[in-house]
């Protein structure tokens, strides 16, 4: 055998490919609390990314500051939450509309878990298959209606995304 046989490179997985590319949109994104970057893709393709920013036109949470909002949870624990921003997901689905792209049974790359929010907009985009890198601390109604809507559900690390101020 030749000594000139390059080495094989370990290649990432589809999913820990395009979770990757996430984290890269999330850098665009203008909260800090996340910087939470999404890519849709079908057939191994990208379709759309978004990012957590504000609203076009709209002031940025690294200009003015955070709009922060306390929820009383069902339980009577309190959560925080940064309002100011639409999320990745919405904002890669909604890019996708605004380009005519066709993201029916799809599948979108996040950081962490969709909020609940999120997970009904994604239900109702048609996306069949969510793939995450991390659990959210607020996503068990996010699992139950996936679980109902026939939506697969894919989190690669048990690790819980926390914020600070939460």
């Amino acid at each position: 055998m030749s000594d000139n046989i390059p080495t094989k490179q370990a290649r990432p997985s589809w999913d820990e490919y395009f979770l990757q590319m996430a984290d890269l949109v999330g850098s665009r994104g203008t909260c800090d609390r996340g910087h939470v970057g999404c890519v849709i893709t079908k057939d191994k393709r990208i379709l759309a990314t978004g990012y957590a920013g504000s609203p076009r036109g709209l002031a940025h949470c690294d200009e003015v500051g955070h709009e922060m909002h306390t929820v009383t949870n069902e339980d009577g624990s309190t959560s925080r939450h940064c309002i100011r921003t639409t999320h990745s997901e919405t904002n890669a689905i909604a890019n996708a509309a605004r380009f005519g792209v066709a993201i029916d049974g799809s599948t979108i790359y996040v950081k962490m878990v969709p909020c609940y929010n999120c997970a009904k907009v994604i239900i109702n985009a048609g996306i069949t298959r969510v793939v995450c890198a991390k659990d959210y601390h607020a996503a068990g109604r996010t699992k139950e209606i996936f679980k109902d809507a026939c939506v697969e559900l894919v989190i690669l690390s048990n690790e819980v995304e926390n914020y600070t101020d939460q």
